[in-house]
């Protein structure tokens, strides 16, 4: 390892010492550094992959998809070709990226529901509105549509500058000079660096009536371009709702969107039943998922109106929305599902684009429609100046054939004894050089063309072509008038009378969704609620009488807790346990009542061992009286003690051993509290003496020696306190005078009257 250090110091050796690898490092700031490299990565990123070019509203992949398609030859009048041979020339040639990224581009541009106007016709599985893949690329074909066609117009023709493809070995166009307006008619969008650009697809005849307006009126403000271009037009169809003025906003300033509704209208059944029909959806949204979403929504009964979903769609989309009832009316059902579903979208519009010196820019439709009219008249004058190069090269070959056949024989005599014959029929006859090589080029049979009346004709129809051309590259009105005449002649193959042409998506104004209530979505129907001892559940259709509980089935060793409650489909059931915390069931919900039903703590999160106290309705409740075991409590809204979870809502604050003991809702008219301990002692005060609390522990209701609160219940004064007398008679006994038992909130009381009932409950 050391010989040949020392062989150079020897002088043996004279080869220079070798550089070290490190040589070359040059210190820099690292945040300057990844400041410039990061710069140059996101301009690379907005330029040359994720913003559409104004001028053709294309993106470098789909520009040399197209080109590759066309040096193939793959025009709509010819036959197709694997899409693999396409991919494989584009990622070869032009586009050096990964094929399935190429092949994902293209397939794009082959769907009918992803662009209004497809360029690529394609043959095989390219996907569908369900959201499903294409197949592989070695398995479709594909060609060139006529749109496609349109797009590309121009290129034999000098209209747009040529540059090297990345390997230098083939030329690519900068962009596409054809009329065809793909940037609003096809859209776009992509996630740049620190920008986005989104553009929906627009109707190609609208935006021809606009550039045309535009064209005679360049001062035209974007209220008036938005009498012909009425808003976007979806390859899917559906519905614009927003209102004409949020729509002309968005277009003024480039920025904004558009709630995108599904189209439906109701089918008539039999005997008054209807289902909603889907025939349109929004763009962009897979069938699959808006079906998937739908039945979620029966799956977690989140709309009860809702009985089911199916699928009926051919060719055509039929999504069959049925309703749980014939009397559930059909926009309540729609504008649900607007909001809970993607029935109802929104489609961004941000129209940010390259404009014709590759600077990205938000527009507004008047200033896309005007670059995009400036670069059609350059293309114009681009194929007007190429056009006269032509006929001047024509004409100057046309005056040597001429020449050549004024002077016929002594051309084929020089050419037939001269050696070098051509600076001879230079000199003679003041020939141009390719001239003289034209003629020289000729074959025996074509000196039957060369008649002077033939030669003069054409001749002439140049020079009328020329001057026409100078004539219209002079002025620029004649130039906007040809403008006009090309885009009259596009809209006569892309109008609105041609099915292409045709505008699918309506604009109609509509106010947001409503946000129904759950109440609304559920038919209201009488039931009867029922909970057994050991905390089962369930609800009989009707109302069923007090008296006929020994009709109802229960396990065995259970019974009935509670007396029957009597609610409606639509209500809240409110269930009070003895930690103080209340729990909510929705009445719709419950179980049948055929069976024995099902455990309340598997409906919600009852903890530990606490028992269940009361069970009341929600609503027709405004007011509850709340009391623990060791005599504190205050009154609270029914309506503020509904839970919106399982876990239910902690409304009284328990002391340590106190349990939940009385849940007692309060009537309108009553003014006063009656409470009555475990000693048979009772006690009378006004009800306002109690606090109205959300939660809490209250206030001492009752003072007592030994024992705890047995029972409290509200009552009107004036009519006195009354009690059950037990038994089966049903009878109850009024105490008309509750005078003797008037005190202060908080007092021991005294000795209940004669009659009250042993179990000192007031029933």
């Amino acid at each position: 390892m050391q010989a040949a250090p020392r062989a150079v110091e020897s002088g043996l050796l004279r080869t220079p010492p070798m550089n070290d690898e490190f040589d070359s490092v040059v210190e820099h700031p690292f945040d300057e550094a990844l400041s410039q490299r990061y710069l140059v990565y996101a301009l690379s990123t907005i330029t040359a992959r994720s913003l559409p070019d104004l001028r053709d509203g294309l993106k470098p992949v789909h520009r040399r998809l197209l080109w590759a398609m066309r040096l193939l030859k793959l025009d709509p009048a010819s036959g197709y070709k694997k899409c693999a041979r396409v991919v494989g020339d584009v990622i070869g040639k032009y586009h050096p990226h990964g094929d399935q990224s190429v092949y994902d581009a293209m397939v794009r541009l082959a769907q009918d529901f992803s662009l209004r106007y497809p360029l690529v016709d394609g043959q095989g599985n390219f996907g569908n509105v369900d959201g499903d893949n294409a197949a592989a690329m070695r398995y479709t074909e594909a060609r060139l549509t006529a749109a496609a066609g349109e797009l590309m117009a121009g290129l034999d023709e000098g209209t747009v500058a040529f540059r090297p493809t990345y390997n230098g070995e083939e030329e690519e166009p900068e962009v596409f000079p054809g009329l065809f307006p793909n940037l609003l008619a096809n859209g776009a969008s992509g996630i740049a660096v620190g920008m986005a650009t989104s553009i929906p697809p627009h109707n190609v005849s609208e935006l021809i009536d606009a550039a045309t307006h535009l064209i005679e009126q360049p001062r035209a403000d974007d209220a008036e371009l938005m009498q012909f271009v009425k808003g976007p037009d979806f390859p899917t169809g559906g519905q614009i709702v927003d209102s004409p003025e949020a729509i002309a906003l968005a277009y003024a300033t480039g920025r904004g969107g558009f709630r995108v509704r599904a189209r439906w209208s109701v089918e008539k059944g039999p005997q008054g039943a209807w289902s909603a029909v889907v025939t349109e959806i929004p763009f962009q949204v897979p069938k699959a998922k808006l079906i998937e979403q739908i039945a979620q929504l029966i799956a977690d009964r989140k709309l009860p109106i809702l009985a089911d979903v199916l699928d009926e769609s051919a060719e055509d989309i039929r999504i069959v929305i049925e309703p749980r009832s014939r009397t559930v009316d059909p926009d309540m059902l729609m504008d649900s599902l607007f909001r809970l579903t993607d029935l109802e979208t929104r489609v961004s519009l941000n129209l940010n684009v390259l404009d014709a010196h590759r600077t990205p820019r938000v527009m507004g439709l008047k200033q896309v429609l005007s670059e995009w009219l400036t670069f059609q008249i350059e293309v114009l004058v681009n194929r007007s100046n190429h056009r006269l190069a032509k006929i001047a090269d024509r004409l100057e070959l046309l005056d040597g054939y001429l020449i050549a056949f004024l002077n016929l024989d002594r051309v084929i005599e020089i050419i037939r004894t001269e050696d070098e014959p051509k600076p001879v029929m230079i000199a003679e006859f003041g020939l141009t050089d390719r001239q003289a090589e034209a003629i020289l080029n000729m074959r025996l049979r074509s000196l039957r063309r060369l008649e002077e009346m033939q030669i003069r004709s054409e001749r002439e129809k140049l020079e009328e072509e020329k001057a026409a051309l100078e004539k219209l590259l002079g002025s620029e009105r004649l130039q906007k008038t040809k403008l006009k005449k090309e885009l009259a002649a596009l809209k006569s193959r892309y109008g609105e009378w041609t099915e292409l042409g045709r505008r699918r998506t309506l604009i109609e104004e509509a106010g947001p969704a409503r946000e129904i209530p759950l109440e609304a979505m559920i038919e209201r129907e009488p039931i009867t609620v029922i909970l057994s001892k050991r905390g089962w559940i369930r609800a009989m259709k009707g109302h069923v009488e007090p008296g006929n509980e020994e009709a109802l089935k229960f396990k065995e060793g259970d019974a009935l807790a509670f007396p029957l409650l009597h609610a409606h489909t639509t209500d809240k059931i409110l269930i009070a346990s003895s930690d103080g915390r209340f729990y909510t069931l929705a009445a719709d919900r419950l179980p049948g009542g055929r069976g024995f039903g099902e455990p309340v703590k598997a409906m919600v999160d009852i903890e530990g061992e606490g028992g269940i106290v009361a069970l009341l309705r929600a609503a027709g409740t405004e007011k509850l009286l709340l009391a623990s075991s060791d005599g504190r409590g205050f009154v609270t809204i029914a309506a503020g003690a509904v839970a919106e979870t399982r876990k239910g809502k902690q409304i009284v604050n328990l002391r340590a051993g106190a349990q939940l003991k009385v849940v007692r809702p309060l009537k309108a008219s009553d003014d006063y509290v009656a409470a009555i301990g475990e000693n048979r002692k009772l006690v009378v005060y006004p009800l306002a003496d109690l606090p109205e609390m959300g939660r809490g522990q209250g206030v001492q209701l009752q003072r007592f020696r030994d024992g705890g609160l047995s029972d409290v219940t509200g009552f009107t004064f004036a009519e006195g306190l009354s009690w059950a007398m037990g038994g089966e008679s049903g009878r109850t006994r009024t105490e008309s005078d509750m005078n003797p038992w008037r005190t202060a909130r908080g007092a021991a009381g005294r000795m209940a009257p004669n009659g009250f009932p042993r179990d000192n409950r007031f029933g």
